[in-house]
């Protein structure tokens, strides 16, 4: 456990796939990351890269070979990460191509993940950087987990979600075998809230291509807002839990899972981003809590 703090917050981030998985309040002493219950979800805030979601068959092609990738790419559960430096509210950590990596990842890169505590607000970001002689390929993406409820004597039908303004949302809906389709449902029509309910998420993930609102709120029917999460920087967004689990997954994203008709080449997949040799990428999220 590595730990952030200032007099607002006390954050922590577990060294096992550098996932967030705490954030107290000093002001109430609650906790606001999902706990990782393994009976019901056993991870906190998992970071996606190289790839979001699932692959057809687990695999994807590169000039004409197939590698394995599992689901959400190789930093999830990964305890190989490294700190690059560390303050009392702030910390890097560095994930480099390896022996291992190339098997299922070709390419010479550097990853890291910097979290940033300034006041009530934790910073996430990402920075990529291509150490090899052609392009890379990845996609970014968060998964932190909320408490919902919060409060006791609460329900998780007391929470919402509310985003900065009115939306016409469709979700994409994913198949049996996690695959987007082409399909979709209306989520939202001129509205700016999603109503959590035990059932909401009984076909998986709600999926937000293009999502023009940038910042989204968790609030509470009781007790009024609880966190917001910003992420001007991501295109897409992900809502997700367990079906009747007490939590909320607010999951920016650079990138999606496969498609159903993928022809799984990652140079053509949608939602990819290719860097150039020698190049940078950037991405950053915001989690403020109320």
């Amino acid at each position: 456990m590595y730990t952030l703090k200032n007099d607002q917050l006390i954050v922590g981030i577990q060294h096992n796939g550098v996932e967030l998985c705490s954030i107290k309040n000093l002001e109430n002493n609650k906790e606001y990351m999902w706990q990782a219950d393994p009976e019901i979800w056993g991870s906190h805030a998992p970071n996606l890269f190289p790839v979001i979601g699932v692959l057809k068959d687990g695999k994807y092609k590169f000039q004409g070979s197939f590698y394995d990738m599992p689901k959400h790419g190789f930093v999830r559960n990964n305890d190989n990460l490294e700190v690059k430096n560390q303050t009392e509210t702030s910390i890097t950590f560095i994930l480099k191509s390896s022996e291992e990596i190339v098997k299922i990842y070709p390419f010479k890169f550097e990853f890291e993940l910097t979290f940033t505590l300034n006041g009530k607000t934790i910073e996430v970001h990402h920075l990529v950087k291509n150490l090899d002689n052609q392009k890379i390929y990845f996609q970014i993406g968060g998964h932190p987990a909320f408490n919902a409820p919060l409060f006791k004597n609460e329900a998780y039908e007391d929470y919402y979600l509310e985003f900065d303004q009115d939306l016409n949302l469709e979700s994409y809906i994913l198949g049996k075998s996690g695959l987007v389709s082409d399909q979709t449902k209306t989520i939202t029509e001129d509205d700016n809230k999603i109503q959590l309910t035990k059932d909401l998420f009984n076909e998986d993930a709600l999926i937000f291509k293009n999502i023009a609102s940038k910042k989204v709120r968790l609030k509470s029917s009781n007790h009024g807002e609880i966190l917001s999460v910003s992420y001007s920087d991501f295109k897409n967004l992900g809502v997700w839990a367990k079906p009747g689990a007490p939590y909320v997954c607010i999951e920016p994203w650079l990138g999606i899972a496969d498609i159903e008709g993928t022809d799984q080449n990652i140079e053509t997949k949608e939602g990819i981003i290719a860097l150039d040799a020698e190049k940078e990428f950037s991405a950053t999220y915001k989690i403020s809590i109320a």
